[in-house]
């Protein structure tokens, strides 16, 4: 029999996703088969799944630390912002439905949640539990009637709900009552606990506060219990709910340097996160030209979800002139996604796919030029590195993969391609990396042979003593799960399951 249980917050960034990807590993080391499920989510980090379709990539997280396969159904709406005119491409089930403002989104509410309920039925029939996420606050009363993210599904899929609190932010006794408060009667028997999250300092000091909010929810005829406060600590787990920006950058000083080119729609920043397996390698990002400098042994380029904006931003603040000082300087350029398009001469978007900017010339380190289409290109993708050149030389035999996920095509020249197919999914030149693969960096031998090659270069020992980027992936979510299991009763938490 199917069981179910639904983390909503007292706000977005509590700590929603990291949270339900840990209850989903501890149900699945204690032998059940899992799913999350988040019906809506914005983001611009997004995936592919096995099946070619596109989904926030805050679900592949938690569905790997369910040990179960991320598919397209446990998050079938997905909004990803553009930066123009408060609106978002919509995509549903794994594909772009179209753009929309907030209004022309919400006047489809109905659709939309049907869409989701309809999804939560294949983990229904697949799964044993399923482990929902929300989506911001579930006190937004303005949106309950077409609430399609808290307790709109809450209500359509009969799913308990256990409220998230940040105390962090402070205010947190406030947030969780003046939640539960302006929620409808009906809405508030649906919670059926709290969780305080990210706590730090002695617990006495918050259990009398604990004791004194419990009272009050009684006098209200109101039983929501404390099931546990996790204390903060430092987790290596891609935490994304939001479309914010959230840099883990180091700030200090290492053997190699990596500067990130931080878009203002930056998207797939997840593309980065392998890095932080590395102890020799500083990831920073960097959005002034002054901060671009000779100590950097690799700039990068990423994805963008408006390619032309975000390149004319960077122009303008006089960094691609200072890239290309870095390439004449023989520094290694990398560029992903949209940023591999802006190593090529231009970028059109006469469609306007992306936004209203209709073409911009670029850095022309490739010969090559890219048109936005109206299809999204979106597979999973493998290859094996040959007849490699300039940087990548002596790669030839490496595999590498990820997924591609992008609406431009690019044509031209691909005679610097170091894949058999001579497409563009990998370009090497000279000192010039173009890739259409998200996750390339997640290949651990291709990254580590790549940092060796700029350890030798600076004199340096080279390393070949490091951890795959699953075997690090699984070390954190056993310990998440070890965390959440030594602070919340979880005997309650099973209790509520239903």
């Amino acid at each position: 029999m199917h069981k179910k249980i639904m983390l909503q917050g007292t706000g977005s960034s509590v700590g929603k996703s990291i949270l339900t990807a840990g209850l989903c590993r501890i149900f699945s080391e204690d032998g059940y088969k899992v799913a999350p499920f988040k019906s809506q989510n914005m983001a611009l980090n997004s995936y592919v799944d096995v099946d070619g379709y596109e989904m926030s990539r805050a679900q592949v997280v938690q569905a790997e630390a369910a040990n179960t396969t991320p598919k397209v159904f446990m998050n079938p709406i997905l909004l990803k912002p553009t930066g123009e005119d408060d609106c978002s491409q919509v995509i549903l089930e794994g594909k772009p439905f179209k753009n929309m403002n907030a209004s022309e989104y919400y006047n489809h509410y109905k659709k939309f949640r049907e869409i989701a309920i309809k999804n939560y039925s294949k983990i229904e029939e697949e799964y044993e539990i399923g482990v929902l996420e929300g989506a911001g606050s579930p006190a937004e009363i303005n949106l309950r009637t077409m609430d399609i993210a808290n307790m709109g599904i809450a209500s359509a899929v009969k799913a308990p709900v256990v409220l998230i609190a940040d105390v962090e932010r402070g205010g947190v006794f406030a947030s969780i009552y003046g939640t539960i408060m302006l929620l409808r009667k009906s809405d508030r028997k649906k919670i059926k606990g709290y969780i305080i999250n990210k706590f730090r300092g002695d617990i006495s000091l918050l259990e009398k506060g604990i004791k004194m909010l419990d009272d009050t929810l009684k006098k209200e005829n109101i039983y929501v219990p404390c099931l546990g406060v996790i204390p903060y600590f430092d987790i290596n787990i891609e935490n994304e709910d939001s479309y914010v920006f959230n840099s883990k950058e180091k700030k200090e000083i290492k053997d190699i340097n990596i500067a990130v080119i931080q878009f203002g729609k930056l998207s797939n920043s997840t593309d980065f996160n392998s890095f932080l397996m590395y102890d020799d390698v500083n990831l920073v990002y960097v959005n002034k030209a002054e901060d671009l400098n000779d100590n950097f042994d690799m700039i990068i380029l990423p994805g963008s979800k408006n390619a032309i904006y975000d390149y004319s931003i960077i122009k303008e603040r006089q960094i691609t002139k200072k890239i290309a000082d870095l390439a004449e300087k023989g520094k290694i350029i990398v560029g992903i996604h949209s940023g591999f398009q802006m190593l090529g001469k231009s970028i059109k978007d006469l469609s306007q796919v992306e936004s209203s900017y209709l073409k911009i010339e670029c850095l022309g380190f490739f010969d090559i030029k890219t048109k936005m289409e109206t299809e999204k290109y979106t597979k999973q993708i493998s290859r094996t590195l040959s007849n490699c050149t300039g940087i990548l030389k002596g790669f030839d035999g490496l595999k590498v993969s990820g997924y591609e996920l992008h609406q431009g095509i690019t044509t031209g020249d691909n005679s610097c391609s170091v894949v058999p197919e001579k497409d563009f999914s990998i370009l090497c030149k000279d000192n010039i990396i173009g890739t259409y693969i998200h996750g390339i960096f997640d290949s651990a031998k291709f990254t580590r042979k790549l940092l060796n090659k700029i350890r030798i270069k600076k004199g340096l020992e080279p390393i070949y003593d490091f951890m795959s980027l699953e075997s690090f992936k699984e070390k954190e979510y056993r310990r998440l799960a070890k965390v959440m299991r030594s602070h919340l009763d979880m005997d309650a938490i099973y209790k509520i399951l239903k």
